[in-house]
């Protein structure tokens, strides 16, 4: 008898086999389900204070979300899983204005506070809706200094000097950039460089934290290091995250809710805890 070879799935985990995402997508959309709007506040603590209603986006003239609902409360985080292509990182850009919304409405904020924020700029976003978008890797300033990177993440403060001054809060966090404030950015580990460009995220004290694949191309024990770092932001600074995670186990241990997408869609809500034990995403996004 041979041996299977053992290779790498979807959701990190070991299978004896490869599913293509064409194979994936077509078994999700087996499974997927009827998502009502009660459905996804039913998943909130209290209000939701981060909504979508029915958007409808893309790039250029091409449509990626066909009519995406999420609902996510103040200080809970949001973990967005699915196949390659399937519109994960689509959500987050749209939140941020990175792509063009064709139709639909985001908010932000709870109650009279409540903001739309569809039609506003990037830059406006995170001034006026305390909104932070912490990009995949290699957005730090690789010849930048340390310090001078948390420096540029506070370019819409009135005054510098509010930069520098945060910026030495952080050090005083995390004291592993500050040893290395005067080094060069190129020079940090790949956890070391996460770590900065969350911090410089945080430089503008933003509410709502838009976290792009976190753990891609770190080694384990760095990625632990960044799930730790965003747990203590949620529960100890209470900002509402969220998250894109190909590591599909490690993103619904960390957050509260997850949504399965599929083609553009939700295709499955539910708690966090609720989508690791449910056996078909396992089958198809954590190793069985």
């Amino acid at each position: 008898m041979t041996d299977k070879k053992r290779v790498r799935g979807h959701g990190m985990g070991d299978v004896d086999t490869v599913i293509s995402v064409d194979e994936v997508e077509r078994q999700v959309a087996a499974i997927a389900e009827e998502i009502s709007v009660e459905q996804l506040e039913n998943l909130v603590d209290g209000e939701a204070f981060v909504s979508i209603e029915d958007l409808h986006a893309g790039y250029g003239q091409m449509e990626i979300l066909h009519g995406i609902n999420l609902r996510v409360g103040r200080k809970q985080s949001l973990c967005l899983i699915g196949p390659n292509g399937a519109g994960k990182s689509t959500v987050l850009h749209a939140i941020f204005g990175f792509n063009n919304i064709f139709s639909g409405r985001i908010f932000v904020g709870s109650g009279p506070d409540r903001l739309d924020v569809t039609s506003l700029s990037s830059n406006e976003k995170l001034s006026r809706a305390g909104i932070a978008y912490i990009l995949q890797d290699k957005s730090i300033f690789p010849g930048m200094t340390v310090e001078e990177n948390l420096w540029m993440g506070g370019f819409l403060k009135d005054q510098p000097a509010e930069a520098k001054k945060v910026a030495e809060s952080v050090f005083d966090k995390y004291p592993r950039l500050a040893e290395r404030r005067k080094h060069q950015a190129k020079v940090l580990s790949g956890g070391e460089r996460r770590l900065l460009e969350i911090s410089r995220a945080l430089i503008m004290n933003p509410e709502v934290l838009l976290v792009d694949e976190p753990s891609i191309g770190l080694e384990p024990r760095f990625i632990d290091m960044v799930f730790e770092i965003l747990r203590d932001l949620q529960y100890k600074e209470g900002k509402t995250i969220i998250m894109v995670e190909q590591n599909a186990k490690k993103g619904l241990e960390f957050a509260d809710i997850g949504y399965v997408m599929v083609s553009g869609q939700i295709a499955i809500a539910g708690k966090g805890d609720d989508l690791l034990a449910n056996p078909k995403v396992g089958e198809l996004f954590l190793g069985g």
